[in-house]
């Protein structure tokens, strides 16, 4: 069967980014907000009309959805054209109206928090409120922390051009990156990141890394101009709330405690040998006496055995076949995406790197964006983003509280789907060389997840507890970068990337700082759930769907002791995890002894 390769976004809004049913959406919803504002200010917390609350629940949500919907679109139109400066314009726009959207929540957080004890026990146990009892008392509980409203008006004011605005002006920074070639050709970051982990030729792998490096170095001053901004409001807004730590945000949003996460991270740092050995091994057979940092993703290729190439319809058959060994509807969902041209995959120039899924609300649907570019690790990374968008699907018809689901487990469907893939594709090898190269490509993630993640980890907290002080300087940030790469990869690498803060998207992420630590708690854990499905008994989809219907509902580790029965505080569960990447690892090793 043939698929599209480029995403369908007409049947979101038609006529692209100068869609008329766009604007009309952008305009109900900013009419929506004084209606929805003026009932909050109505509503009386000291007799509490429940009907009434609703209703203004109701109006939120569609304000919420119809603001992700048009946002989500605009950002989608300029990922896959970097040059459309249109969509900037309508990004700014919709950030203009979701600003006096959040001064409506925070007006409903302090109704909340002005609420007795008894009133909103009474309302969380109200069978109308009941599917959202745990998102509206976090709700409350945030609500403590609001300073009067004036002052939460004036932030929110001030983010849209001195917090949003430096976010957008990465975007287009990156975005308008042109990487030149040995033989002319020209290049965008996609494709440029593309060749330099994934060529054949380690000459050229290197000249595009050195070309990479170089590029963004060129540009340097400007990417650390808009870093040092972030972080600086970001920064200030915490001590205007009283937020001294700045950790606490991002602990809070992934419903997630310090001591989950200084124990992943503990036992993740004392489980580094066995990766370590992998880089070596890889190294050896590349005929390098280390491993330096831009042949890390190289594809490992011995004797006569050249690495399979997919087309995007026979990615797509194997996703399908196989997703449908663990869940008939994971593999009904993934073909009607692919069906229905919900992925965006053609390599092509101007286009933004990196890949992400991303839901659309109106619509109850979600789109995917990358570059695929005919390898095993591009099969993964489609497998990766059909399960957050599959985590999407079994949530779509709840409440929109209830479907504002935590970064740290809204990794885990997308870790466990690309599993299932990474492991298939091992097991269809037929013969020693072939299984080797796949080893090589699932190791790509317990690399990124326990070393290379780690390393960005490091690097964000040298660099938040630098940025306290003052500005960051380029020479600074580089040698912070290198300074967490070296103890991140425990001297698994020889040479690094000191420009890695400016060519990774997630250190630019308005939402939220740390987008790291999360995609190494999704990967673990999901190591866990696919270990019990692999163990078979019982229902695995229906019990994993619960879990995954559950995400938004709790606290992380009471996520994990209702539906795994763990205690993510101890080192047992994150060591099985760590084990099972090993296993990997060592069967790497022994496998490639013949080779050298």
């Amino acid at each position: 069967m043939s698929y599209p390769i480029n995403w369908d976004l007409e049947s979101i809004f038609p006529g692209g980014i100068t869609s008329p049913q766009l604007q009309a959406r952008i305009q109900a919803v900013a009419a929506e907000i004084p209606t929805v504002a003026s009932a909050i200010a109505d509503w009386d917390a000291s007799a509490p009309d429940f009907a009434k609350l609703s209703a203004i629940l109701t109006t939120l949500e569609d304000v919420e959805n119809g603001l992700s919907t048009a946002g989500t679109f605009a950002n989608m139109i300029q990922s896959a054209d970097t040059a459309n400066e249109q969509a900037g314009v309508v990004m700014n726009q919709v950030q203009t109206v979701a600003t006096a959207a959040a001064a409506a929540t925070t007006a409903l957080q302090k109704k909340l928090v002005a609420m007795s004890d008894d009133d909103f026990a009474r309302l969380c146990a109200d069978s109308a409120f009941t599917t959202i009892a745990f998102n509206l008392t976090e709700l409350r509980q945030h609500g403590q922390e609001l300073l009067d409203d004036a002052s939460e008006a004036l932030i929110n004011n001030l983010a849209i051009d001195g917090f949003q605005g430096w976010g957008n002006h990465y975007d287009l920074l990156s975005g308008e990156q042109r990487f030149t070639m040995a033989d002319g050709s020209e290049l965008s970051a996609g494709q440029t990141q593309n060749r330099f982990e994934s060529s054949l030729d380690e000459a050229d792998r290197k000249d595009t890394f050195a070309r990479w490096e170089a590029t963004w170095s060129k540009n340097a001053p400007a990417f650390a101009d808009t870093l040092n901004h972030l972080a600086g409001f970001r920064l200030a807004n915490y001590r205007a709330h009283g937020i001294t730590d700045y950790l606490q945000k991002p602990l809070e949003t992934t419903r997630m405690s310090r001591a989950t996460l200084d124990q992943m991270w503990g036992t993740v740092s004392a489980n580094k040998a066995p990766f370590v050995a992998y880089l070596q091994q890889k190294a050896k057979l590349q005929g390098q006496a280390s491993m330096p940092w831009y042949d890390q993703w190289a594809p490992v290729v011995v004797g006569d055995y050249q690495p399979k190439t997919y087309t995007f319809d026979e990615a797509a058959e194997f996703i399908i076949d196989n997703f449908g060994k663990f869940s008939p509807k994971m593999a009904a969902f993934a073909q009607h995406a692919f069906e229905h041209g919900w992925i965006e995959a053609e390599d092509r120039p101007g286009k933004r790197a990196g890949g992400y899924m991303t839901s659309v609300p109106d619509t109850k649907e979600a789109r995917i964006f990358m570059t695929f570019d005919g390898s095993a690790s591009g099969v993964s990374t489609i497998a990766h983003e059909l399960g957050h968008a599959f985590h999407n699907s079994v949530l779509k018809d709840f409440p929109a509280l209830r479907r504002d689901y935590a970064m740290n487990v809204a990794e885990t469907a997308s870790t466990f789907a690309e599993l299932i893939v990474a492991d298939a594709t091992v097991k269809a090898a037929t013969s020693p060389a072939e299984q080797l190269n796949l080893l090589d490509a699932k190791m790509s993630n317990p690399l990124a997840m326990l070393l290379n993640i780690h390393a960005r980890y490091l690097f964000e907290r040298k660099f938040y507890d630098a940025r306290q002080h003052g500005t960051v300087t380029v020479p600074e940030l580089k040698a912070m970068m290198t300074a967490a790469q070296q103890e991140g990869y425990a001297g698994g690498i020889s040479t690094f990337d000191p420009m890695y803060w400016a060519d990774k998207l997630h250190f630019y992420i308005t939402d939220v700082a740390f987008y790291n630590f999360p995609y190494t708690f999704g990967y673990l854990f999901s190591s866990g759930i696919y270990a019990k499905a692999q163990a078979g008994g019982g229902d695995f989809e229906a019990a994993y769907i619960a879990l995954l219907q559950d995400t938004a509902n709790m606290s992380t580790e009471e996520l994990a002791q209702k539906h795994l029965g763990v205690d993510l505080t101890q080192p047992d569960f994150w060591q099985q995890g760590i084990d099972l990447a090993a296993k990997d690892a060592q069967q790497f090793i022994d496998l490639s002894q013949q080779y050298l």
